[in-house]
């Protein structure tokens, strides 16, 4: 049941300025600790993030989602580790890959993660004429990508691979590249917050965990959900559902926790898509409706096991029966990959007991992501 009550909003601005009073910085500590115990999810505002770079970004999924051919998306399909340039995680899905709760999600996506090495990553096209190349040696893809990767020839271990970018449009990249350190900064910003307001010892404990954060991205295209009553058609190649995962035609991402630290969505305009669990009636279901300007936020699994439970990870979905194609972007912000989360609230104890004890941050994302496209429980969208 989907209900009309709304999510806490968070002004962040007092952690973003050098000047910011003490009752500013108590202000937004107060409601940001009220918004994490009772909801895990919150609206974020006044984060300084320019309304025409979340538009460039809004609007350049949109064009490659709904204009990009299906033979354009899958020269950066991402490929499972030992095939070609696979490393199991980067690069284009095709509706169906991902996996949530044993079922295919009906969504298409791009998703990079943080790079091995600075600058690495390639086109579509490149990496198409790299691929009917050879003579790897002699590709044209080792002269256009960091001087690094000339020593990283697949194949890739899980997650140390390189990431792959659309050829169309031509400025998706660039503009990407400079969102991704407009967020860095923002979940930086938001996790100090959140180290005040728990009154760590170490108030910039978060902030230290995540000074090299092995975050996440992600890109996603929602078609609309066919009617519950609809046969299914006949599939394109950007509408490949895997037959060792069933599918659910009335959702469009399963419920799931997301498994880092921090969520950062940026989303267009469409209602009645993202649905948070309710808290006091797990039946239902909060609409987090976009709200101009604004960010959706919510903690992930490693923030619960830092804080021993305190502070808890929401179950959420999307179920998207618009008229048109819905976009997000959520960026998530995580610990370093050799991070080790425990339980700095309390002193342990209770918490540790009831959450576990102590997790290196890249080997827990390995188990993760590899769920996400073989058959496992988890999911990460919004």
């Amino acid at each position: 049941m989907a209900s009309t009550r709304s999510l806490p909003i968070i002004d962040i601005s007092p952690f973003l300025i050098d000047n910011a009073t003490p009752f500013a910085l108590e202000r937004c500590a107060t409601t940001l600790s009220e918004a994490c115990l009772n909801h895990g999810f919150f609206y974020l505002t006044n984060h300084s993030v320019p309304a025409s770079l979340t538009k460039q970004i809004l609007d350049l999924a949109h064009t490659f989602f709904s204009e990009c051919s299906d033979e354009e998306k899958l020269k950066i399909r991402r490929q499972d580790v030992g095939r070609g340039h696979g490393d199991g995680a980067r690069g284009y899905q095709v509706i169906g890959d991902n996996v949530t709760q044993g079922r295919r999600d009906l969504h298409e996506a791009i998703d990079w993660y943080r790079p091995i090495v600075n600058g690495e990553g390639v086109s579509g096209t490149d990496l198409w004429e790299f691929n009917r190349s050879a003579a790897h040696e002699q590709s044209s893809i080792k002269a256009k990508s960091d001087p690094g990767f000339r020593h990283r020839l697949p194949p890739y271990p899980l997650l140390h691979g390189i990431n792959y970018w659309p050829s169309y449009p031509t400025t998706f990249r660039s503009v990407y590249e400079h969102y991704i350190t407009q967020m860095l900064d923002l979940g930086t910003a938001v996790v100090r917050a959140m180290g005040h307001t728990l009154a760590l010892p170490d108030p910039e404990t978060f902030v230290k965990a995540t000074r090299n954060s092995f975050w996440v991205m992600r890109a996603i295209g929602y078609p609309p959900l066919p009617p519950l009553t609809s046969t299914p058609s006949s599939p394109s190649p950007s509408d490949s559902r895997p037959s060792s995962a069933s599918t659910d035609a009335g959702i469009s991402c399963g419920a799931h926790t997301d498994y880092g630290c921090l969520t950062l969505l940026l989303a267009d305009s469409t209602p009645g898509a993202l649905q948070v669990q309710s808290r006091s009636d797990p039946s239902e279901w909060i609409n987090a409706d976009p709200i101009e300007g604004a960010f959706v936020v919510n903690i992930g699994d490693m923030m619960e096991r830092w804080t021993g439970g305190k502070w808890k990870s929401t179950m959420h979905r999307v179920v998207h029966r618009g008229d048109k194609m819905r976009v997000s972007v959520p960026f998530f912000f995580e610990p370093d990959w050799d991070a080790r989360v425990r339980c700095l609230v309390g002193g342990g104890g209770e918490g540790e007991k009831v959450n576990g004890g102590e997790v290196v941050y890249g080997e827990h994302l390995i188990g993760k992501v590899s769920g996400n496209f073989y058959g496992g429980e988890e999911g990460g969208e919004g």
